[in-house]
């Protein structure tokens, strides 16, 4: 796929890094000459330096041969007036703007072909903002992912010591709690997968991915075991766009502190939220302002301010001073990476939290949902089963016929009958009909295009 990406900046760099280890015809625009060369010299992709609202940079770019333009600017006028001229003036037939503002919503009329012709809206803070709503939603998550519309649940949990699967087999775990329609589809230890088998033993501080249906994911997660406790107390560091979605979703759900280090932003924060949000002007890295506004009583710290080293140091302390949880919003990979097993239990990226939206636009086949998983080396796949036995790699066949790469496994099936939707988990011999949306867990990247195949319908003649 011959694919343009406009803006070098995080976001943009994220998106080229998972995009160009695909296999795909990469360019990438900007006026910063040292980005774009930075990017040439690190990835597989072409970089042409220039503004994107002009047509002859897009058109120097390959815009008159390309199939997918993706506006990630740090600007939504721009992003918007550039999806404009790449429909307009160079028919490109798909385009994905990053807008911040909420004034723009996916299937608005200004975003439509006869307005700025967006066909899909990114937005990195909101997504980041779902993200941390899911999280408190289930306490005991690392991660929590939606398929099929809702229906079915991938779950990462942390098992903890005390844990009713703390040293039990999976085989154990399945015989002990057969009423609950759960699969565990990956276990990792120390960042190395273990075989998913029936033998296989789980310990405390081992990583494991549970696939189940959205009514029951708070019945598989008791059946772990872990810690349950409702998050009622939560401390905010950032009063920036991310910070103020959070606390405006949480009203009347929490008691909510923001620790601001802008006075002028802290006034603007105190007036834009309900008179029971506590704003608080001040360092969120300071001891004695965390001591004084008892962090150790916090069920959850969040540091989300635009500083990678102040939201790594302030959940660390915040940690040490006894906050139940924390997480870190950090924009560096690399960072991210080495914080995950560390003092901070969640560390988030706000270019991760939105690959799995860019990358269902861009895969092959029937695919109808994409996730990436431990910091993209690994993914979720929901693809739709088309076709007949003839037409399909998988209609018609049992589970155990279907030629998954080596690793790969199904985790679950949600099939609709009759306008109900039920998820199945299954089993060696379960077939797969037309229709059905099948959730496969991949534990390499490299698996995609074997696995994309299986669900494009092949053309028969007779």
């Amino acid at each position: 796929m011959r694919i343009i990406i406009l803006g070098a900046g995080r976001v943009g760099e994220s998106v080229a890094e998972t995009l160009v280890s695909e296999a795909n015809d990469l360019t990438v625009v900007d006026p910063d000459p040292a980005r774009v060369h930075a990017l040439e010299e690190r990835l597989d992709l072409r970089g042409v330096v220039g503004n994107g609202i002009q047509p002859s940079v897009l058109r120097h770019a390959g815009a008159d041969d390309c199939d997918l333009f993706i506006a990630c600017t740090s600007l939504d006028e721009t992003n918007l007036v550039t999806c404009k001229i790449a429909h307009d003036v160079f028919g490109i037939p798909t385009t994905i703007a990053r807008l911040r503002s909420p004034e723009f919503r996916q299937g608005d009329k200004l975003l439509e072909k006869e307005g700025f012709a967006v066909d899909h809206v990114i937005c990195p803070e909101e997504s980041v903002t779902r993200y941390i709503h899911q999280l408190i939603e289930h306490p005991e998550a690392l991660q929590v992912l939606k398929f099929s519309q809702n229906q079915a649940r991938l779950v990462a949990v942390r098992v903890a010591g005390g844990s009713r699967l703390a040293e039990s087999s999976i085989g154990e775990f399945r015989e002990q709690h057969p009423d609950v329609p759960m699969r565990i589809v990956a276990v990792y230890r120390s960042d190395h997968e273990l075989p998913c088998e029936g033998d296989t033993r789980v310990r405390a501080g081992d990583e494991i991915f549970v696939l189940t249906d959205r009514e029951n994911v708070r019945r598989a997660l008791h059946a772990i075991g872990n810690p349950d406790r409702p998050v009622r107390r939560v401390m905010v560091a950032g009063g920036g766009r991310v910070g103020l979605r959070l606390a405006r979703g949480l009203v009347g759900q929490c008691e909510v502190k923001i620790i601001e280090a802008n006075r002028q932003r802290a006034e603007y924060l105190a007036a834009e939220l309900p008179a029971d949000t506590l704003v608080l002007q001040g360092d969120c890295a300071d001891e004695d302002l965390l001591l004084d506004e008892n962090v150790g009583d916090m069920d959850l710290f969040i540091a989300l301010t635009n500083d990678d080293e102040d939201n790594i140091m302030s959940a660390m302390l915040a940690k040490r001073l006894g906050a139940r949880r924390v997480i870190a919003l950090i924009n560096r990979r690399v960072y991210a990476d080495m914080m995950q097993g560390s003092a901070i239990d969640i560390a988030i990226s706000p270019s991760h939290a939105v690959i799995g939206e860019l990358l269902m636009h861009v895969r092959r086949g029937a695919v109808a949902a994409v996730h990436s998983l431990r910091r993209g080396t690994a993914e979720a796949l929901e693809g739709i089963a088309h076709g007949d036995a003839k037409t399909s790699h998988i209609v018609g066949r049992r589970i155990e016929q279907i030629r998954l790469p080596q690793g790969a496994r199904v985790g679950a099936i949600v099939r609709e009958r009759e306008g109900v939707a039920r998820t199945i988990e299954p089993t060696h011999d379960t077939v797969i009909e037309t229709g059905d949306h099948v959730i496969i867990f991949l534990p390499h990247k490299r698996m995609l295009r074997e696995v994309e195949k299986l669900f494009q319908v092949r053309a028969t003649f007779f």
